[in-house]
This record gives structure tokens, sequence and C-alpha cells, in this order.
């Protein structure tokens, strides 16, 4: 393989079995593997903690992935939170899965199947995305409970901005939200069994959000939130390992004179004589463009600069430094290699994104290894 992906099975259930322990064994834990698991891959993600963690739900972005899911033999309870498109509802059905709702037509739309089906409504408590606003909750119940094939399983809200400030009076505010919401149904007798609203950083930092259900995203793969999460539990004994480490290998050497342009648009001059490694590692694969000339890649244990921009396909790194590196030697993009490391937090810092989005954006197809 020219570049690969390794995810370490016991890393992966070393943060669950971590996450599991600051969440009472009365409460339900889902593991968040939308989004190819983060970047890490769904199925080999999934597979992994289905198997180890028999307690365990999933959730996942699209239908698409909870069929995944279904046809890799994975028989946890699967949470379907993005939007599913009308036409694709049978799917929902004939494979046990369960759906996120927010509009009437989806309800109309399952009402017409006369199959049972499980739902959690998803509430609008601040963050603007989908959901429904909570003037409108109890009618929508309602309107659900005119289908008998339709089973109101839980009820959840996501917050807006719990893990990035120490600040929390907004999230304050939409769990005051939520828990009004909660009261309008109770003193309208209707009972929900499931609800959830805490995240990684909610789930961590405030157990009042935990109610019986949390959802692990980020942690999960061994990453912390932010840096407002990290330092605020940075005494407590919860350890988090990284999962993932991406790899590729050097392709070519060549010697370059001073003076000489590296790669398209001539945007980096070599300041010396130099060596450079091509590595066949371009944006198509993830390797964000804006890493061009300020990223750094390991080869042989050391940093090495990468040299003018990045590539569809490729991109080129200083080697000047290092004495015996070859065709094929290993390269690493992101994780250890000897006792140099680099984390997806610096990457992120680097081209000013957070770390979900460097992981989440590496191409699916490359192939992920469990190690």
């Amino acid at each position: 393989m020219k570049t690969w992906v390794e995810i370490s099975k016991s890393n992966l259930i070393h943060n669950t079995k971590e996450l599991k322990k600051i969440i009472p064994s009365d409460k339900q834990v889902m593991s968040v593997v939308k989004s190819n698991a983060y970047g890490h891959g769904l199925a080999e993600v999934s597979g992994i903690l289905s198997k180890k963690f028999a307690d365990l739900w999933l959730g996942v972005d699209s239908i698409d992935e909870a069929l995944t899911l279904r046809k890799n033999g994975v028989k946890a309870p699967i949470l379907v939170m993005g939007y599913v498109l009308l036409d694709r509802l049978k799917d929902v059905i004939d494979h046990d899965i369960r759906l996120v709702v927010y509009n009437k037509e989806t309800i109309k739309k399952l009402g017409e199947y006369k199959k049972d089906v499980k739902v959690h409504i998803k509430v609008e408590t601040g963050t603007y995305r989908q959901g429904i606003k909570d003037k409108d909750v109890l009618s929508f119940v309602k309107y659900i409970k005119k289908y008998s094939n339709i089973e109101i399983e839980g009820i959840y809200t996501h917050f807006a901005n719990i893990e990035d400030t120490t600040n929390h009076f907004y999230a304050d505010y939409q769990l005051e939200r939520f828990k009004k919401i909660l009261k309008i149904l109770k003193d309208n007798n209707i009972k929900i069994p499931i609800k959830h609203t805490a995240c990684s950083a909610a789930a961590i930092l405030f157990p009042e959000t935990h109610f019986n259900m949390v959802r692990f995203g980020t942690a999960t793969y061994g990453i912390w939130s932010s840096k407002e999460t990290f330092l605020t539990v940075k005494k407590s004994d919860i350890i988090l390992k990284p999962v993932l480490t991406w790899k590729t290998r050097v392709a070519q050497i060549k010697k370059v004179k001073k003076g000489m342009p590296i790669s398209y648009g001539l945007t980096e001059k070599l300041s010396r004589d130099s060596k450079i490694a091509v590595i066949p590692v371009g944006y198509w694969d993830g390797y964000d463009r804006r890493f061009s000339s300020i990223g750094n890649v390991l080869i042989c244990g050391k940093r090495c600069k990468i040299l003018g921009r990045i590539c569809m396909n490729m991109c080129m790194v200083d080697i000047t430094d290092l004495k015996d590196v070859k065709v094929e030697d290993e390269v690493v993009l992101l994780g250890n290699q000897k006792k140099e490391k680099i984390t997806v937090e610096e990457l992120a810092e680097k081209i000013r994104t957070i770390n979900y989005e460097v992981i989440t954006r590496i191409n699916p197809l490359i192939k992920r290894i469990i190690t």
C-alpha cells in the first residue's frame, strides 16, 4: 500500500472502558461511529466495539452507514441521527434500525408501512440545526401517537458549545430548556424511555447531562473534544489513547540545488542544496493543502518539513539532514515514530481547524488496518 491507516484495537477498547467507568451502570452508552467512525473506519471500529461490548449502542449519520453495519453482521442497536430520505425509510424498518425524527412528513411515511419502528425525537434547545422547537414538541408527540406502529423510544438534544469554552452558561440554558420539555411531557402523562443529551465533553464534565444514555464521539478515538475539556479534567483519572496512525512511504529521493522552486506555483525556493523525498499522499487522500510549506512528517524518527504546495496525489519533504533514507521507507503523517510524534491537535492548529476535521477527512478509500 502507498498509504494506509492503522487502528489500534487495544487503544479503542481501552478508551471505551475508561469512558464507561464514569457512567453509572444503569445508563446506556452509545458510541458515535458516523462519518466513517470519524475517519477511523466504520466497519472496522464498529466490529471491534460491538464484539467487545455487547450492551453498546452505535450512532450513525445515514441509512447507508447503518446498512453497512448490518451487512457486516453488527447486531447492536443503531440510531440514524442524520436525515433519511422518505423513499429510504423502508430500509430503516426492514433492518431494525432506530431513526431520529423531527418532521411530520417522515412520521406520515413511516405510518404508511404499518410495520413497527422505533424513533427518537430530536428537540431544538439552542443549536438551531435539526430538531423540533420546544413549543411544538407536545403536538408532535401526539401526532406520532396516532400511528400505532411507531414507538417513541427516545428524546434528545445536542449542545452547541459545551466543549469549546470554560463558561457553560449557554449549555446550562440548553439543559434547562430540555428539562422543561420533559416536564411538559410528564405533565401530559407521556413517558419516553430513553433521554440523552451528553456528547463526550458533556458526559465527562457534567453528570447532570447523563439522563439514561450518553453519546461518546471523539473521546472513543482517544481525542479530547477541546483544550478546555482536557484542562478541566486534567487531574482526573481518565486516560485517553489515540487510536489512529496514518502512514505512507517514500516514493522517490532526489537532490535539488539551492534556489530551485519546489512544486506548483513556485511558492517555495530552496535555501540550500537539498535532498528531497517525494511521498505519494496529497489532498485527494485528505492531507490538507493548507499544510503546504508548514507541515511536517516523520521519517527515520525525525521531523521533515513539507516543501512547497501539497499536490493532489503527492507532496515533497526535506530530508537533507537525514543520512539513510531509502525508497519505500515508512513515513508517518499522523502518529508516533520512534521518540517523535505528530498529534491531530498539532495538525489542526497548523491549519486553524478542529481535530475532528483532520481525521474525518482522511479518504475513506484508504485501507484501515487493525493492529
